[in-house]
Protein backbone atom coordinates (compact mmCIF):
# COMPACT_ATOMS: atom_id res chain seq x y z
CA UNK A 1 0.00 0.00 0.00
CA UNK A 2 0.88 3.06 -1.06
CA UNK A 3 2.37 6.08 1.27
CA UNK A 4 -0.16 8.63 1.91
CA UNK A 5 -2.90 6.21 1.62
CA UNK A 6 -5.34 4.86 3.79
CA UNK A 7 -6.52 1.32 3.70
CA UNK A 8 -10.92 1.39 2.89
CA UNK A 9 -11.14 -2.45 4.01
CA UNK A 10 -9.92 -1.38 7.87
CA UNK A 11 -11.75 2.18 9.11
CA UNK A 12 -10.14 3.51 12.00
CA UNK A 13 -11.58 4.12 15.36
CA UNK A 14 -12.14 7.81 14.99
CA UNK A 15 -13.60 7.25 11.87
CA UNK A 16 -15.82 4.86 13.23
CA UNK A 17 -16.99 7.20 15.68
CA UNK A 18 -17.60 9.80 13.32
CA UNK A 19 -19.75 9.53 10.04
CA UNK A 20 -18.99 12.99 8.97
CA UNK A 21 -15.16 14.65 9.06
CA UNK A 22 -15.46 18.42 8.29
CA UNK A 23 -12.55 19.67 6.10
CA UNK A 24 -11.36 21.72 8.45
CA UNK A 25 -10.93 18.91 10.48
CA UNK A 26 -7.87 17.08 8.86
CA UNK A 27 -5.01 19.07 6.80
CA UNK A 28 -2.00 17.89 4.54
CA UNK A 29 1.80 18.34 4.79
CA UNK A 30 4.35 18.68 2.95
CA UNK A 31 4.71 15.49 2.39
CA UNK A 32 0.84 15.00 1.61
CA UNK A 33 0.33 12.43 4.88
CA UNK A 34 -2.52 13.80 7.05
CA UNK A 35 -2.06 15.49 10.33
CA UNK A 36 -3.84 16.93 13.24
CA UNK A 37 -4.99 20.33 13.09
CA UNK A 38 -3.66 20.91 16.35
CA UNK A 39 -1.25 19.49 19.48
CA UNK A 40 -4.40 18.92 21.20
CA UNK A 41 -7.37 18.60 18.62
CA UNK A 42 -9.02 15.54 17.34
CA UNK A 43 -8.27 15.08 13.48
CA UNK A 44 -11.98 14.17 13.77
CA UNK A 45 -14.74 15.93 15.68
CA UNK A 46 -18.84 14.93 16.07
CA UNK A 47 -21.44 16.06 13.92
CA UNK A 48 -23.03 18.24 16.50
CA UNK A 49 -19.94 20.30 17.01
CA UNK A 50 -19.56 24.24 16.52
CA UNK A 51 -18.44 25.33 12.83
CA UNK A 52 -15.59 27.39 12.88
CA UNK A 53 -15.74 31.03 13.14
CA UNK A 54 -19.42 31.02 15.03
CA UNK A 55 -18.94 32.34 18.59
CA UNK A 56 -21.37 31.47 20.99
CA UNK A 57 -20.88 33.46 24.64
CA UNK A 58 -20.17 31.78 27.25
CA UNK A 59 -22.36 30.63 29.83
CA UNK A 60 -20.84 31.64 33.83
CA UNK A 61 -19.97 28.32 35.48
CA UNK A 62 -22.73 27.25 37.92
CA UNK A 63 -25.64 28.56 36.39
CA UNK A 64 -28.08 26.26 34.10
CA UNK A 65 -27.68 26.63 30.03
CA UNK A 66 -31.48 26.55 30.21
CA UNK A 67 -33.98 28.69 31.86
CA UNK A 68 -37.88 28.63 32.59
CA UNK A 69 -39.86 29.91 30.71
CA UNK A 70 -41.35 32.48 33.01
CA UNK A 71 -37.67 34.19 32.95
CA UNK A 72 -36.96 37.83 32.03
CA UNK A 73 -35.28 37.60 28.53
CA UNK A 74 -31.65 39.76 28.68
CA UNK A 75 -31.83 43.31 28.06
CA UNK A 76 -35.26 44.05 30.11
CA UNK A 77 -34.15 45.68 33.12
CA UNK A 78 -36.77 45.95 35.59
CA UNK A 79 -36.78 47.86 38.85
CA UNK A 80 -35.65 46.16 41.81
CA UNK A 81 -38.61 46.06 44.32
CA UNK A 82 -37.16 47.27 48.09
CA UNK A 83 -37.51 44.41 50.55
CA UNK A 84 -40.67 45.02 51.74
CA UNK A 85 -41.47 44.43 55.74
CA UNK A 86 -41.43 41.20 56.79
CA UNK A 87 -45.27 39.68 56.67
CA UNK A 88 -47.01 40.34 60.39
CA UNK A 89 -49.93 38.40 61.93
CA UNK A 90 -53.39 39.05 62.19
CA UNK A 91 -52.90 39.56 65.68
CA UNK A 92 -49.30 41.93 65.73
CA UNK A 93 -50.06 45.42 67.03
CA UNK A 94 -51.36 47.86 64.60
CA UNK A 95 -48.75 51.17 63.59
CA UNK A 96 -51.20 53.27 65.88
CA UNK A 97 -53.13 53.56 68.80
CA UNK A 98 -55.87 57.08 68.57
CA UNK A 99 -57.47 57.62 65.56
CA UNK A 100 -55.33 61.39 65.43
CA UNK A 101 -52.18 59.09 65.14
CA UNK A 102 -53.70 56.99 61.66
CA UNK A 103 -51.06 56.53 58.76
CA UNK A 104 -51.85 59.09 55.82
CA UNK A 105 -54.63 58.07 53.94
CA UNK A 106 -54.46 57.22 50.14
CA UNK A 107 -54.91 60.16 47.67
CA UNK A 108 -57.71 59.29 45.07
CA UNK A 109 -56.39 60.66 41.40
CA UNK A 110 -58.67 63.27 41.44
CA UNK A 111 -57.83 64.73 44.92
CA UNK A 112 -59.46 64.35 48.45
CA UNK A 113 -62.79 66.99 48.61
CA UNK A 114 -62.41 69.33 51.42
CA UNK A 115 -65.00 68.10 53.70
CA UNK A 116 -64.94 70.08 57.61
CA UNK A 117 -66.24 68.05 60.68
CA UNK A 118 -67.11 70.32 63.32
CA UNK A 119 -65.52 68.93 66.72
CA UNK A 120 -67.74 70.14 69.09
CA UNK A 121 -71.21 68.06 67.44
CA UNK A 122 -71.90 64.85 69.29
CA UNK A 123 -70.19 61.62 67.94
CA UNK A 124 -72.81 60.54 66.68
CA UNK A 125 -73.36 62.95 63.93
CA UNK A 126 -69.41 63.27 63.06
CA UNK A 127 -69.48 59.49 62.58
CA UNK A 128 -73.08 59.24 60.82
CA UNK A 129 -71.54 61.88 58.29
CA UNK A 130 -68.62 60.31 57.66
CA UNK A 131 -70.45 56.74 57.10
CA UNK A 132 -72.85 58.84 54.48
CA UNK A 133 -69.75 59.08 52.45
CA UNK A 134 -67.35 57.14 50.33
CA UNK A 135 -64.03 56.10 51.56
CA UNK A 136 -61.97 58.15 49.00
CA UNK A 137 -64.28 61.31 50.30
CA UNK A 138 -63.56 60.99 54.44
CA UNK A 139 -61.67 63.63 55.47
CA UNK A 140 -57.82 62.77 56.47
CA UNK A 141 -57.04 62.68 60.33
CA UNK A 142 -54.64 64.79 61.71
CA UNK A 143 -51.79 62.32 62.58
CA UNK A 144 -49.58 62.91 65.66
CA UNK A 145 -47.53 59.69 66.36
CA UNK A 146 -46.49 58.15 69.42
CA UNK A 147 -43.99 55.78 68.86
CA UNK A 148 -42.92 54.63 72.01
CA UNK A 149 -46.21 53.47 73.25
CA UNK A 150 -47.63 50.11 71.09
CA UNK A 151 -51.00 49.82 70.65
CA UNK A 152 -53.92 46.51 70.56
CA UNK A 153 -54.15 44.11 68.49
CA UNK A 154 -56.54 44.44 65.58
CA UNK A 155 -58.11 41.53 65.90
CA UNK A 156 -59.31 42.55 69.77
CA UNK A 157 -60.24 45.78 68.29
CA UNK A 158 -62.44 44.33 65.95
CA UNK A 159 -63.67 42.38 68.80
CA UNK A 160 -64.44 44.93 70.92
CA UNK A 161 -66.35 47.03 68.33
CA UNK A 162 -68.38 44.20 67.69
CA UNK A 163 -69.62 43.41 71.37
CA UNK A 164 -70.41 46.90 72.06
CA UNK A 165 -72.51 46.86 68.56
CA UNK A 166 -74.10 43.85 69.25
CA UNK A 167 -75.05 45.25 72.83
CA UNK A 168 -76.69 48.44 71.01
CA UNK A 169 -78.39 45.95 68.66
CA UNK A 170 -79.68 43.61 70.56
CA UNK A 171 -81.09 46.88 72.97
CA UNK A 172 -83.60 48.11 70.07
CA UNK A 173 -81.03 50.68 68.25
CA UNK A 174 -81.19 51.82 65.15
CA UNK A 175 -78.88 50.26 62.30
CA UNK A 176 -77.15 53.34 61.54
CA UNK A 177 -76.89 54.36 65.33
CA UNK A 178 -75.50 50.85 65.81
CA UNK A 179 -72.76 51.09 62.67
CA UNK A 180 -71.71 55.08 63.99
CA UNK A 181 -70.88 53.34 66.92
CA UNK A 182 -68.84 50.56 65.53
CA UNK A 183 -66.95 53.27 63.44
CA UNK A 184 -66.25 55.26 66.53
CA UNK A 185 -64.43 52.80 68.28
CA UNK A 186 -62.20 51.66 65.29
CA UNK A 187 -61.57 55.13 64.81
CA UNK A 188 -60.77 55.85 68.58
CA UNK A 189 -58.17 52.99 68.38
CA UNK A 190 -56.63 54.12 65.03
CA UNK A 191 -58.54 51.75 62.74
CA UNK A 192 -59.31 54.51 60.14
CA UNK A 193 -60.11 52.37 56.98
CA UNK A 194 -62.72 50.12 58.24
CA UNK A 195 -66.04 49.57 57.09
CA UNK A 196 -68.59 48.34 60.00
CA UNK A 197 -72.17 46.56 58.32
CA UNK A 198 -75.28 45.98 60.60
CA UNK A 199 -78.26 43.38 59.97
CA UNK A 200 -80.98 42.14 61.67
CA UNK A 201 -78.60 39.24 63.41
CA UNK A 202 -75.31 39.64 62.40
CA UNK A 203 -72.85 42.14 62.67
CA UNK A 204 -69.54 42.35 60.91
CA UNK A 205 -66.51 44.69 60.88
CA UNK A 206 -63.50 45.03 58.02
CA UNK A 207 -60.58 46.96 58.43
CA UNK A 208 -57.69 47.33 55.32
CA UNK A 209 -54.66 49.00 56.74
CA UNK A 210 -53.63 49.79 53.27
CA UNK A 211 -54.40 48.99 49.82
CA UNK A 212 -51.86 46.88 49.29
CA UNK A 213 -52.73 45.10 52.92
CA UNK A 214 -54.66 42.13 53.28
CA UNK A 215 -57.99 42.78 55.13
CA UNK A 216 -58.81 41.48 58.46
CA UNK A 217 -62.75 41.01 59.19
CA UNK A 218 -64.54 39.61 61.92
CA UNK A 219 -68.65 38.92 62.78
CA UNK A 220 -70.61 38.37 64.97
CA UNK A 221 -74.40 37.29 65.56
CA UNK A 222 -77.21 38.44 67.91
CA UNK A 223 -79.14 36.06 68.95
CA UNK A 224 -80.77 37.44 72.08
CA UNK A 225 -82.49 40.42 72.57
CA UNK A 226 -83.65 42.30 75.65
CA UNK A 227 -84.79 45.80 76.33
CA UNK A 228 -82.73 47.38 79.28
CA UNK A 229 -82.04 51.01 78.02
CA UNK A 230 -80.08 51.62 81.37
CA UNK A 231 -77.23 49.22 79.91
CA UNK A 232 -78.09 50.87 76.25
CA UNK A 233 -77.16 54.15 77.77
CA UNK A 234 -73.92 52.85 79.39
CA UNK A 235 -72.70 51.31 76.39
CA UNK A 236 -73.18 55.34 74.53
CA UNK A 237 -70.99 56.41 77.62
CA UNK A 238 -68.49 54.22 77.25
CA UNK A 239 -68.49 54.96 73.17
CA UNK A 240 -68.41 58.89 73.58
CA UNK A 241 -65.68 58.11 76.35
CA UNK A 242 -63.41 56.52 73.31
CA UNK A 243 -64.52 59.40 70.93
CA UNK A 244 -63.09 62.02 73.17
CA UNK A 245 -59.53 62.87 72.19
CA UNK A 246 -58.82 64.22 75.80
CA UNK A 247 -60.17 60.49 77.18
CA UNK A 248 -57.08 58.12 76.75
CA UNK A 249 -59.07 54.58 77.94
CA UNK A 250 -56.64 51.52 77.08
CA UNK A 251 -58.54 48.54 75.46
CA UNK A 252 -58.23 46.38 78.65
CA UNK A 253 -60.38 49.18 80.69
CA UNK A 254 -62.76 49.44 77.55
CA UNK A 255 -63.30 45.76 77.98
CA UNK A 256 -63.50 45.96 82.04
CA UNK A 257 -66.34 48.88 81.35
CA UNK A 258 -68.33 46.55 78.75
CA UNK A 259 -67.66 43.40 81.38
CA UNK A 260 -69.63 45.83 84.31
CA UNK A 261 -72.24 47.06 81.45
CA UNK A 262 -73.12 43.32 80.73
CA UNK A 263 -73.40 42.20 84.53
CA UNK A 264 -74.69 44.93 85.51
CA UNK A 265 -78.20 44.30 86.88
CA UNK A 266 -81.73 45.85 85.69
CA UNK A 267 -82.70 48.95 87.58
CA UNK A 268 -86.16 48.10 88.34
CA UNK A 269 -87.18 44.06 89.92
CA UNK A 270 -89.69 41.81 88.07
CA UNK A 271 -92.47 42.88 91.19
CA UNK A 272 -91.89 46.68 89.79
CA UNK A 273 -92.87 45.44 85.96
CA UNK A 274 -95.67 44.16 86.68
CA UNK A 275 -96.97 46.73 88.94
CA UNK A 276 -96.00 49.15 85.85
CA UNK A 277 -98.11 47.43 83.04
CA UNK A 278 -100.79 47.30 85.11
CA UNK A 279 -100.58 51.10 85.69
CA UNK A 280 -99.51 51.65 81.85
CA UNK A 281 -103.06 49.38 80.68
CA UNK A 282 -105.24 51.50 83.18
CA UNK A 283 -103.86 54.74 82.30
CA UNK A 284 -104.43 53.52 78.63
CA UNK A 285 -108.21 52.83 79.43
CA UNK A 286 -108.77 56.04 80.76
CA UNK A 287 -108.05 57.67 77.48
CA UNK A 288 -110.36 56.27 75.61
CA UNK A 289 -113.00 56.98 78.19
CA UNK A 290 -112.87 54.75 81.03
CA UNK A 291 -112.97 55.72 85.20
CA UNK A 292 -111.84 54.16 88.32
CA UNK A 293 -113.64 50.83 87.74
CA UNK A 294 -112.43 50.37 84.53
CA UNK A 295 -108.60 51.52 85.57
CA UNK A 296 -108.68 48.76 87.99
CA UNK A 297 -110.11 46.44 85.26
CA UNK A 298 -107.34 47.01 82.60
CA UNK A 299 -104.88 47.13 85.48
CA UNK A 300 -105.67 43.80 86.53
CA UNK A 301 -106.21 42.21 83.42
CA UNK A 302 -102.66 43.39 82.42
CA UNK A 303 -101.11 41.96 85.49
CA UNK A 304 -102.25 38.77 84.60
CA UNK A 305 -101.10 38.69 80.97
CA UNK A 306 -97.73 39.45 82.74
CA UNK A 307 -97.28 37.23 84.88
CA UNK A 308 -98.63 34.49 82.49
CA UNK A 309 -95.95 35.77 79.61
CA UNK A 310 -93.53 35.42 82.23
CA UNK A 311 -94.51 31.90 82.86
CA UNK A 312 -94.22 31.32 78.96
CA UNK A 313 -90.96 32.98 78.98
CA UNK A 314 -89.37 30.47 81.61
CA UNK A 315 -90.69 27.36 79.93
CA UNK A 316 -88.74 28.58 76.50
CA UNK A 317 -91.76 29.30 74.50
CA UNK A 318 -91.03 31.72 71.73
CA UNK A 319 -92.20 35.34 71.80
CA UNK A 320 -95.49 34.68 69.62
CA UNK A 321 -96.79 32.72 72.30
CA UNK A 322 -95.74 35.09 74.83
CA UNK A 323 -98.05 37.86 73.21
CA UNK A 324 -100.97 35.59 72.61
CA UNK A 325 -101.44 34.38 76.05
CA UNK A 326 -100.61 37.87 77.52
CA UNK A 327 -103.51 39.14 75.26
CA UNK A 328 -105.89 37.12 76.67
CA UNK A 329 -106.83 38.17 80.37
CA UNK A 330 -107.58 41.61 79.57
CA UNK A 331 -109.93 40.20 76.96
CA UNK A 332 -111.73 37.37 79.10
CA UNK A 333 -112.20 40.34 81.99
CA UNK A 334 -113.84 42.45 79.15
CA UNK A 335 -116.02 40.13 78.10
CA UNK A 336 -116.75 38.84 81.71
CA UNK A 337 -117.87 41.99 82.81
CA UNK A 338 -119.61 42.30 79.64
CA UNK A 339 -121.50 38.98 80.47
CA UNK A 340 -122.23 39.74 83.83
CA UNK A 341 -123.98 42.84 82.83
CA UNK A 342 -121.88 45.25 85.03
CA UNK A 343 -122.18 49.21 83.25
CA UNK A 344 -118.94 49.21 82.20
CA UNK A 345 -116.97 50.23 78.98
CA UNK A 346 -115.53 46.54 78.28
CA UNK A 347 -113.94 47.98 75.13
CA UNK A 348 -112.22 49.96 77.26
CA UNK A 349 -110.71 47.38 79.48
CA UNK A 350 -109.28 45.81 76.60
CA UNK A 351 -107.76 48.41 74.76
CA UNK A 352 -106.05 49.21 77.80
CA UNK A 353 -104.83 45.62 77.91
CA UNK A 354 -103.47 46.44 74.02
CA UNK A 355 -101.58 49.21 74.82
CA UNK A 356 -99.01 47.19 77.39
CA UNK A 357 -98.40 44.82 74.23
CA UNK A 358 -98.04 47.26 71.28
CA UNK A 359 -94.50 46.81 69.82
CA UNK A 360 -93.81 50.43 69.50
CA UNK A 361 -90.35 50.27 70.00
CA UNK A 362 -89.65 47.65 67.33
CA UNK A 363 -91.94 49.39 64.87
CA UNK A 364 -90.49 52.90 65.34
CA UNK A 365 -86.61 51.38 64.90
CA UNK A 366 -87.91 49.42 61.68
CA UNK A 367 -89.44 52.41 60.30
CA UNK A 368 -86.46 54.16 61.03
CA UNK A 369 -84.30 51.64 59.29
CA UNK A 370 -86.26 51.30 56.54
CA UNK A 371 -85.98 55.57 56.18
CA UNK A 372 -82.26 55.83 56.56
CA UNK A 373 -81.99 53.31 53.40
CA UNK A 374 -81.24 49.68 55.85
CA UNK A 375 -83.97 48.14 53.93
CA UNK A 376 -83.09 44.03 54.90
CA UNK A 377 -82.84 45.15 58.54
CA UNK A 378 -86.08 46.96 57.92
CA UNK A 379 -87.50 44.69 56.73
CA UNK A 380 -86.64 41.99 59.23
CA UNK A 381 -87.69 44.27 62.03
CA UNK A 382 -91.16 44.87 60.57
CA UNK A 383 -91.86 41.00 59.98
CA UNK A 384 -91.05 40.89 63.67
CA UNK A 385 -93.46 43.56 64.43
CA UNK A 386 -95.80 41.22 62.36
CA UNK A 387 -95.52 38.28 64.04
CA UNK A 388 -96.45 40.14 67.67
CA UNK A 389 -98.80 41.34 66.41
CA UNK A 390 -100.70 38.50 64.87
CA UNK A 391 -99.67 36.36 68.39
CA UNK A 392 -102.05 39.87 70.03
CA UNK A 393 -104.49 39.23 67.20
CA UNK A 394 -104.52 35.62 68.06
CA UNK A 395 -105.19 36.10 71.62
CA UNK A 396 -108.01 38.55 71.83
CA UNK A 397 -109.37 37.16 68.67
CA UNK A 398 -109.94 33.48 70.48
CA UNK A 399 -111.49 35.57 73.74
CA UNK A 400 -114.32 37.61 71.53
CA UNK A 401 -114.62 34.89 69.55
CA UNK A 402 -116.24 32.72 72.76
CA UNK A 403 -117.72 35.53 74.13
CA UNK A 404 -120.07 36.75 71.20
CA UNK A 405 -120.47 33.03 70.91
CA UNK A 406 -121.59 33.25 74.66
CA UNK A 407 -124.08 36.05 73.81
CA UNK A 408 -122.08 39.16 74.94
CA UNK A 409 -123.05 42.31 73.55
CA UNK A 410 -119.90 43.97 72.75
CA UNK A 411 -120.62 47.54 71.62
CA UNK A 412 -117.98 48.78 69.34
CA UNK A 413 -119.02 52.54 69.77
CA UNK A 414 -118.83 52.30 73.61
CA UNK A 415 -115.66 53.64 73.92
CA UNK A 416 -115.48 56.80 72.19
CA UNK A 417 -117.24 60.02 73.16
CA UNK A 418 -116.21 60.91 76.34
CA UNK A 419 -113.53 62.95 75.98
CA UNK A 420 -114.19 66.19 77.96
CA UNK A 421 -111.80 65.56 80.60
CA UNK A 422 -108.57 66.94 79.09
CA UNK A 423 -107.20 67.29 82.58
CA UNK A 424 -107.37 63.92 83.62
CA UNK A 425 -106.55 62.39 80.13
CA UNK A 426 -102.87 64.53 79.88
CA UNK A 427 -102.71 63.06 83.44
CA UNK A 428 -103.06 59.38 82.26
CA UNK A 429 -100.61 60.19 79.45
CA UNK A 430 -98.14 61.64 81.49
CA UNK A 431 -98.67 58.32 83.81
CA UNK A 432 -98.77 56.20 80.61
CA UNK A 433 -94.95 57.59 79.73
CA UNK A 434 -93.59 57.19 83.35
CA UNK A 435 -94.99 53.41 83.27
CA UNK A 436 -93.86 52.76 79.79
CA UNK A 437 -90.07 54.20 80.68
CA UNK A 438 -89.61 51.78 84.03
CA UNK A 439 -90.58 48.94 81.35
CA UNK A 440 -88.20 49.90 79.04
CA UNK A 441 -85.54 49.72 82.22
CA UNK A 442 -84.69 53.33 81.98
CA UNK A 443 -82.23 55.19 84.37
CA UNK A 444 -83.73 57.09 86.64
CA UNK A 445 -82.39 60.27 85.55
CA UNK A 446 -84.60 60.17 82.26
CA UNK A 447 -87.87 58.95 83.29
CA UNK A 448 -89.03 62.48 84.24
CA UNK A 449 -87.80 63.94 81.08
CA UNK A 450 -89.88 61.42 79.07
CA UNK A 451 -92.92 61.50 81.35
CA UNK A 452 -93.09 65.45 80.38
CA UNK A 453 -92.12 64.89 76.82
CA UNK A 454 -94.91 61.87 76.61
CA UNK A 455 -97.75 64.56 78.15
CA UNK A 456 -96.55 67.37 75.87
CA UNK A 457 -96.66 64.58 73.10
CA UNK A 458 -100.79 63.58 73.76
CA UNK A 459 -101.66 67.53 74.18
CA UNK A 460 -100.83 68.17 70.96
CA UNK A 461 -102.14 65.32 69.75
CA UNK A 462 -105.74 66.29 71.59
CA UNK A 463 -105.98 69.77 70.98
CA UNK A 464 -105.06 69.08 66.99
CA UNK A 465 -107.61 66.09 66.83
CA UNK A 466 -110.16 67.00 69.26
CA UNK A 467 -110.05 70.93 69.60
CA UNK A 468 -108.96 71.43 66.50
CA UNK A 469 -110.81 68.46 64.01
CA UNK A 470 -107.87 67.24 62.49
CA UNK A 471 -107.43 63.83 61.12
CA UNK A 472 -106.18 61.36 63.76
CA UNK A 473 -103.42 60.13 61.51
CA UNK A 474 -102.45 63.81 60.95
CA UNK A 475 -102.30 64.57 64.64
CA UNK A 476 -100.82 61.29 65.53
CA UNK A 477 -97.72 62.24 62.99
CA UNK A 478 -97.74 65.81 64.37
CA UNK A 479 -97.19 64.86 67.53
CA UNK A 480 -94.59 62.05 67.39
CA UNK A 481 -92.53 64.91 65.32
CA UNK A 482 -92.40 67.04 68.11
CA UNK A 483 -91.70 63.78 70.18
CA UNK A 484 -88.72 62.86 67.90
CA UNK A 485 -87.41 66.87 67.79
CA UNK A 486 -87.24 66.79 71.71
CA UNK A 487 -85.86 63.31 71.89
CA UNK A 488 -82.63 64.50 69.30
CA UNK A 489 -82.09 67.29 71.51
CA UNK A 490 -82.18 65.93 74.43
CA UNK A 491 -80.00 63.36 73.29
CA UNK A 492 -77.85 65.69 72.01
CA UNK A 493 -77.64 67.72 75.18
CA UNK A 494 -76.50 64.35 77.07
CA UNK A 495 -74.72 63.20 73.95
CA UNK A 496 -76.28 59.59 74.66
CA UNK A 497 -79.07 57.70 72.77
CA UNK A 498 -82.12 59.22 71.73
CA UNK A 499 -84.30 56.06 71.94
CA UNK A 500 -84.89 56.29 75.71
CA UNK A 501 -86.05 60.29 74.93
CA UNK A 502 -88.62 58.93 72.36
CA UNK A 503 -89.96 55.57 73.06
CA UNK A 504 -91.58 55.93 76.06
CA UNK A 505 -93.15 59.26 75.07
CA UNK A 506 -95.22 57.90 72.14
CA UNK A 507 -96.85 55.24 74.26
CA UNK A 508 -100.33 57.55 74.48
CA UNK A 509 -100.22 57.82 70.83
CA UNK A 510 -100.44 54.13 70.10
CA UNK A 511 -102.96 52.54 68.28
CA UNK A 512 -104.43 50.47 70.66
CA UNK A 513 -108.38 51.37 70.16
CA UNK A 514 -107.91 51.14 66.34
CA UNK A 515 -106.69 47.90 66.97
CA UNK A 516 -109.46 46.67 69.22
CA UNK A 517 -112.19 47.57 67.00
CA UNK A 518 -111.02 45.72 64.43
CA UNK A 519 -110.35 43.04 65.82
CA UNK A 520 -113.64 42.69 67.52
CA UNK A 521 -115.06 43.63 64.13
CA UNK A 522 -113.54 40.33 62.56
CA UNK A 523 -114.68 38.55 65.42
CA UNK A 524 -118.37 39.71 65.34
CA UNK A 525 -118.32 38.47 61.40
CA UNK A 526 -117.96 42.58 60.35
CA UNK A 527 -115.29 41.72 58.23
CA UNK A 528 -114.93 44.85 56.39
CA UNK A 529 -115.28 47.47 59.28
CA UNK A 530 -112.44 45.29 60.79
CA UNK A 531 -110.27 45.40 58.14
CA UNK A 532 -111.03 49.39 57.94
CA UNK A 533 -109.85 49.75 61.87
CA UNK A 534 -107.01 47.79 61.34
CA UNK A 535 -105.34 49.33 58.36
CA UNK A 536 -106.42 52.89 60.42
CA UNK A 537 -104.55 51.15 63.46
CA UNK A 538 -101.66 50.54 60.60
CA UNK A 539 -101.96 54.18 59.01
CA UNK A 540 -101.65 55.62 62.75
CA UNK A 541 -98.07 53.23 63.57
CA UNK A 542 -96.70 54.69 60.29
CA UNK A 543 -97.12 57.85 61.41
CA UNK A 544 -96.08 57.09 64.87
CA UNK A 545 -92.44 55.70 63.60
CA UNK A 546 -92.20 58.23 60.38
CA UNK A 547 -93.03 61.71 62.88
CA UNK A 548 -90.11 60.37 65.60
CA UNK A 549 -87.65 59.72 62.86
CA UNK A 550 -88.65 63.19 60.42
CA UNK A 551 -88.30 65.21 64.03
CA UNK A 552 -84.75 63.81 64.71
CA UNK A 553 -83.90 64.28 60.70
CA UNK A 554 -85.53 68.36 61.22
CA UNK A 555 -83.26 68.20 64.16
CA UNK A 556 -80.29 67.82 62.90
CA UNK A 557 -81.08 69.85 59.39
CA UNK A 558 -80.94 73.01 61.20
CA UNK A 559 -78.33 72.46 63.76
CA UNK A 560 -74.88 72.42 63.18
CA UNK A 561 -73.80 68.85 62.76
CA UNK A 562 -71.19 66.40 60.41
CA UNK A 563 -69.83 68.33 57.57
CA UNK A 564 -70.35 71.88 56.80
CA UNK A 565 -71.60 70.28 53.43
CA UNK A 566 -74.10 68.35 54.90
CA UNK A 567 -74.34 64.90 54.42
CA UNK A 568 -72.89 64.07 51.11
CA UNK A 569 -74.30 60.86 50.71
CA UNK A 570 -78.34 61.81 51.35
CA UNK A 571 -78.73 63.33 47.33
CA UNK A 572 -81.41 63.09 45.08
CA UNK A 573 -81.05 59.63 42.87
CA UNK A 574 -84.67 59.78 41.43
CA UNK A 575 -84.93 56.68 41.89
CA UNK A 576 -82.29 54.81 40.18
Amino acid sequence: MAEGETDDRKPRSDEARSAFVPPAAVVTGPGGASGAAGDNESSTTSEFAIPKGLDVPQVPVGEPETTSEFALPNGLDVPQVPPAEPEKSAFSHPRTYKAREAPPAFTPPAGVPLVKLTKEAPWQDRMRAMLRMSVTERPALETARRSDEPGPAVPRVLDLTLRIGELLLAGGEGAEDVEAAMFAVCRSYGLDRCEPNVTFTLLSVSYQPSLVDDPVSASRVVRRRGTDYTRLSAVFQLVDDLSDEETEISLEEAYRRLAEIRRNRHPYPGWALTVASGLLAGSASVLVGGRLFVFLAAAVGAMLGDRLAWLCAGRGLPEFYQFTVAAMPPAAIGVALTLADVDVKASAVITGGLFALLPGRALVAGVQDGLTGFYITASARLLEVMYFFTGIVVGVLVVLYFGVTLGANLNPDAALGNVERPGWQLAAAMLLSLTFAVLLQQERSTVLLVTLNGGVAWAVFGAMRYAGDLSPVASTAAAAGLVGLFGQLLSRYRFASALPYTTAAIGPLLPGSATYFGLLGIAQNHIDDGLVSLTKAVALSMAIAIGVNLGAEVSRLFLRVGSAEGRRAAKRTRGF
